[in-house]
């Protein structure tokens, strides 16, 4: 989980977070100025629908609200439904909204080896069939979820009414900082080190409240903004090896997404794709680094939104790549736009 009220994602390429992405917990439902438990975060403690999708295995799905169409929610790198916790009831004011958690995930078993973008692509069609959710939905993707829902609507391009991509992370940084994109690569094997540290912690049972000094970095301390329950809940799936094994699979295969343009052959036609881009979405960089990354941000973000004849790019303002969290009404109201959009496509045909 992420840094206190942010969800982790590709700082602009690989996508393999820092110690504290991958350890944190997903704080962004509460506050940064809090120092109470938030007692309606509470459900997120314990799983929702743990839907049977085969083979065994269960995925966990929340799911609120009324209204056609169905909206579904897929987070981040590494993140659970915790991560919408702010979000999510905003949109369930006009439709029926479901967040769920990826395999190995929060309350989700874990799946095959490799978890690569084909393995959840998959999980998530199984997840739509066996909880027998309603037809063509509204899929919102945020970071590296949004590369799991265009190639979703690639895949099944009958289940999708609409694409809302938040934040998508940028593509091909190297051919505008080659320096940029070598020091990440140099960083990857140190972080895939890290991460197999940690899950071998996790398989010793040495990943607790209180780790050794020498795995301190895989998990970050109780939120203070969270109950003792929740808290206790998070601790002990982001402890298990299966978690970790996942992460490290998923680390493997998450950087080539990134290191191309948005392909030319990528297309959503006849579909509303809304790519909301933050206002604020590299903090931390140096200023050399942002001017690159804001021009290969720049690059991605309109290439996604000339996939469609009914693309469209909206900066949200005062926030973070974490937008769920800084904006929570920029998704319902992106949602609330598509289906606008679609209509008017749909009187002018």
């Amino acid at each position: 989980m992420s840094s206190p009220g942010k969800t982790c994602g590709r700082l602009a390429a690989v996508l393999l977070m820092t110690a504290a992405c991958a350890a944190g917990a997903a704080d962004a439902p509460a506050p940064a100025a809090a120092t109470k438990a938030v007692p309606d975060l509470d459900a997120y403690a314990g799983p929702a629908q743990r839907v049977d999708i085969g083979k065994g295995r269960h995925l966990n799905l929340r799911c609120s609200g009324r209204g056609e169409p169905t909206v579904l929610l897929e987070a981040g790198f590494a993140a659970d439904s915790l991560s919408w916790a702010k979000a999510q009831p905003l949109i369930a004011e006009r439709n029926r909204v479901c967040a769920y958690d990826r395999a190995g995930v929060g309350y989700s078993d874990p799946g095959p080896l490799p978890r690569d973008l084909d393995a959840d692509v998959a999980d998530l069609h199984a997840l739509i069939e066996a909880a027998d959710l309603d037809t063509p939905l509204i899929l919102i993707g945020h970071s590296y979820g949004s590369q799991v829902v265009r190639r979703f609507d690639e895949r099944h391009p009958r289940q999708v009414a609409a694409l809302v991509l938040i934040d998508p992370p940028v593509q091909n940084v190297a051919e505008f900082s080659p320096g940029y994109a070598r020091r990440e690569a140099e960083i990857a094997p140190k972080m895939l080190a890290m991460y197999r540290s940690c899950e071998q912690g996790a398989r010793e049972g040495r990943l607790s409240a209180t780790p050794p000094a020498e795995l301190k970095s895989c998990l970050r301390g109780p939120n203070p903004n969270y109950s003792a329950r929740l808290n206790a809940a998070i601790l002990a799936w982001r402890s298990k090896p299966a978690f970790w094994a996942g992460l490290i699979s998923a680390s493997e295969h998450r950087g080539a997404l990134y290191d191309a343009p948005v392909p030319k052959s990528e297309r959503h036609d006849g579909k509303p794709v809304l790519v909301l881009s933050a206002d604020r979405p590299y903090p931390g960089a140096s200023p050399k680094d942002q001017q690159s990354l804001i021009a290969a941000r720049e690059q991605t973000h309109t290439a996604l939104i000339g996939t469609t004849r009914l693309g469209k790019r909206v900066v949200i303002e005062n926030s973070s790549h974490d937008i769920p969290v800084d904006q929570p009404s920029a998704p319902a109201i992106a949602v609330f736009e598509a289906m606008q959009m679609r209509e008017r496509a749909k009187a002018r045909d």
